[in-house]
């Protein structure tokens, strides 16, 4: 995880430019640099650098001896580096994954080159020689990118958009920044000016196919056809494949455990895989919640099984409700469910920056989206609608659950990994046929669920635990996060204030005293820029005013297997929450 950021032909000093990169600075605390273009006095790279992989050769933008023409920076993780390597027999100039565009790029294009990279990423590469610029992003925009371009050729680009909103060019008082699209590459005509023109935009791969670079992975044999044990064998060794992979640095691997069946079960296979790569020391889990909070108590369950070394964090809801604005400032955003769900997110990382040497963190996002997980699935009108929904739930994930997974982790130097949204083991998961993926006798996840049913990785109550509302999850039994926002906005935001809601804001307008305060805060940060949100996270097939799982009829009713259901968008805190204050030794962590 770090933090890029590129102009092209700027009008303004690039002194002067360059201060907008240092807002992205906490992407990258180990250190920073930038550069200029040989030959463009108005072109310029930033780099804020998370030293995870090569703490030697890993400054940016990478150059290369053999390609002197080839400028990249890029955030993100390569997973299939060396294999590549291998296969290609490509001459490595340095230990950085990244590396491996360059020498990908040179021998096939980028359209090559992008299909053949098995990880998260998001990259600026300059070809002076051939006089292109090329933007690429991941396929479910787990790593962030926002672009800026006038009409007249003038090409910004940052990790955050919070890097790129006081630029300033001579043709627009108001530059226009937006989310680069995640799947997409786009191909841009350098000019002797250093100005850009855009040649096309291609989406170079969609979640359901199985990704190019499947041909070359070391991937046990999968085995044919959609009998159910012959699914649940495939599913086990992919998502293990999808763990092992992502243990690729050199700084320690932490792990968020909410006691939900998605963090734990990342847990328990990160633990094993850590064991069978003989890492000397013990997996740290963490958790966060209000005192007697149902979280706490489950993530407790899984320590003890799988023998993690648990640390509890806790909150009350004052500091919740302080950290609003800068988790807002943070998210770049104003959807009411996915800041409910980052201030227990944004606690947590603070935490496990403050407290420990963990630095690479792994969690449980994707696997709502993927697997169905949401409780108004059981609304779905077919098997057929419910993949469709799923599919579109991964297209957006970069404005939802990804963006609040990187922007509460990032804000405090963390980067974090999601095995779920592994390209192999999501693509394998979507070309199951629809009726085996949907909720089974009023259980959500239930393929997820049976997969793992004899594999004894976490205990069966959890195993078939049913996703506490975050609300419910984190806090106490006794009142929840989601009563606790709902009674604060009553004394910031009046019935006049609502009535006036649509004149103030005519865009995505709120309908409720939350999400005008959330909207209130953003706008402070970033006004004018409401369009980064392009609309709410609602569920479907229900008549919602609330994203909360709280306001669904199947929330309340008795569940099998367990308590509550869960909220619409977050497992609580492998997806996210935790604390800002440090409990006493004794009573801060529990050591399992």
């Amino acid at each position: 995880m770090c933090g890029i950021w590129a102009l092209f032909g700027s009008d303004d000093c690039l002194s002067v430019q360059c201060l907008s990169a240092m807002k992205i600075a906490h992407r990258g605390p180990d250190a920073f640099r930038f550069e200029n273009v040989n030959g463009y006095t108005n072109c310029c790279f930033g780099f804020h650098r998370l030293a995870v992989v090569d703490p030697l050769f890993g400054m940016q933008p990478i150059r290369l001896k053999k390609y002197p023409y080839l400028w990249l920076c890029y955030n993100g993780e390569i997973y299939n580096y060396k294999k590549m390597q291998q296969h290609f027999e490509f001459e490595y100039q340095t230990k950085v994954d990244g590396e491996i565009i360059l020498h990908l790029y040179d021998k096939g294009g980028i359209e090559q080159t992008i299909c053949m990279l098995d990880g998260v990423f998001a990259f600026v590469l300059l070809d002076t020689a051939n006089k292109k610029v090329f933007l690429g992003r991941d396929t479910y925009g787990v790593r962030p990118l926002f672009k800026a371009m006038t009409e007249d050729g003038f090409l910004a680009v940052c990790s955050e958009a919070k890097g790129l909103v006081t630029l300033k060019h001579s043709t627009t008082p108001f530059l226009k920044v937006e989310p680069f699209l995640p799947g997409h590459y786009e191909v841009l005509d350098l000019k002797p000016n250093g100005k850009v023109a855009s040649v096309e935009m291609v989406k170079y791969h969609h979640c359901r196919d199985e990704p190019l670079h499947a041909l070359y992975d070391n991937v046990d044999k999968l085995f044919p056809g959609f009998e159910i044990e012959t699914v649940k064998n495939n599913l086990r060794i992919l998502f293990n494949n999808a763990v092992k992979k992502r243990l690729m640095t050199d700084r320690r691997i932490g792990c968020l455990l909410s006691g939900g069946l998605d963090s734990s079960l990342v847990a328990a296979t990160l633990l094993k895989q850590l064991k069978e790569a003989q890492i000397q020391y013990p997996l740290q889990t963490f958790a966060i919640g209000m005192e007697d909070s149902p979280d706490l108590l489950a993530a407790r369950k899984v320590a003890n099984h799988i023998g993690s070394e648990h640390y509890e964090v806790l909150f009350n809801s004052e500091e919740g409700i302080q950290a609003l604005d800068e988790v807002i400032f943070s998210l770049e955003t104003y959807d009411i469910t996915t800041v409910r769900a980052s201030v227990g997110m944004y606690l947590i990382s603070k935490y496990i920056r403050k407290n420990t040497d963990n630095v690479v963190i792994f969690s449980g996002e994707g696997s709502d989206e993927l697997t169905q997980g949401y409780i108004y699935f059981h609304k779905a009108p077919s098997p057929e609608e419910a993949e469709e929904e799923s599919e579109r739930l991964l297209r957006e994930l970069y404005l939802f659950d990804v963006l609040r997974a990187d922007r509460t982790t990032a804000a405090h130097g963390l980067e974090l990994r999601v095995p779920f949204l592994d390209h192999r083991f999501s693509s394998y998961y979507l070309s199951l046929p629809p009726e085996m993926r949907t909720p089974k006798n009023g259980i959500e996840k239930h393929l997820l669920r049976e997969t793992f049913e004899e594999s004894n990785l976490i205990p069966k109550e959890i195993l078939w635990r049913p996703k506490e509302a975050f609300s419910d999850g984190i806090t106490s039994v006794k009142n929840s996060w989601f009563k606790i926002l709902q009674e604060y906005v009553e004394h910031q935001v009046d019935d006049t204030m609502m009535a006036n809601a649509a004149q103030k804001f005519p865009f995505n307008t709120p309908k409720t005293k939350e999400g005008y305060y959330y909207r209130q805060i953003f706008e402070r940060h970033y006004p004018g820029r409401a369009d980064w949100l392009s609309h709410y996270w609602m569920p479907k097939w229900i008549n919602a005013t609330d994203p909360s799982a709280r306001t669904l009829t199947h929330y309340k009713k008795p569940r099998p297997h367990g308590e509550a259901a869960c909220e619409f968008g977050l497992t609580a805190l492998a997806k996210g929450s935790v604390d800002s204050q440090q409990r006493p030794p004794t009573a801060s962590c529990v050591r399992e």
